[in-house]
């Protein structure tokens, strides 16, 4: 015999569009997508991090003609040498 319980939860519209979209896809009800997504997050802790990393490790080197902002004297450098100068 399989038994559920029932749980209300809130999700905003922009959520509800992206769950109703991939339900219709899957040709299944929001619920069970819903359920889907809630068991790949309970299970998955120690692989989760593993596909975390992979995907760290995978994203190296994608951005190749990507330049990165300049960065001005926001005052970081300095905090920083504060915080070095603390902990030696």
């Amino acid at each position: 015999m399989w038994c559920m319980q029932r749980t209300n939860i809130y999700l905003d519209d922009h959520q509800v569009v992206l769950l109703d979209e991939v339900a219709r896809q899957q040709g299944v009800a929001r619920s069970e997508i819903i359920r889907r997504l809630l068991d790949r997050g309970l299970h998955s802790s120690s692989s989760s991090v593993e596909a975390d990393l992979e995907a760290i490790t995978g994203s190296f080197g994608v951005l190749t003609d990507w330049a990165a902002p300049p960065r001005g004297d926001d005052g970081r450098q300095s905090h920083l040498d504060k915080l070095w100068q603390v902990n030696a």
